[in-house]
């Protein structure tokens, strides 16, 4: 189940390096009504292994694609 199912972030139009999929993630979770306790949440998930983990991170907490 999607942690912020509200909140849709696009990965196949943003750079694909690890450090800008966490900052636009990030960035959409703060637009989106995320605590500064879930962002941090987040962040330590995303950053917990290798670019699998952190792709399954975001999977977890947002939507993706394009909203409908």
């Amino acid at each position: 189940m999607v942690k912020f199912p509200d909140v849709w972030v696009d990965l196949f139009n943003i750079d694909s390096n690890a450090f800008s999929v966490i900052g636009t993630v990030r960035s959409a979770l703060r637009r989106g009504g995320a605590t500064a306790e879930e962002l941090d949440e987040f962040m330590a998930e995303a950053a917990s292994g290798d670019y699998d983990q952190l792709l399954g991170t975001v999977i977890q907490w947002v939507s993706i694609g394009e909203e409908d």
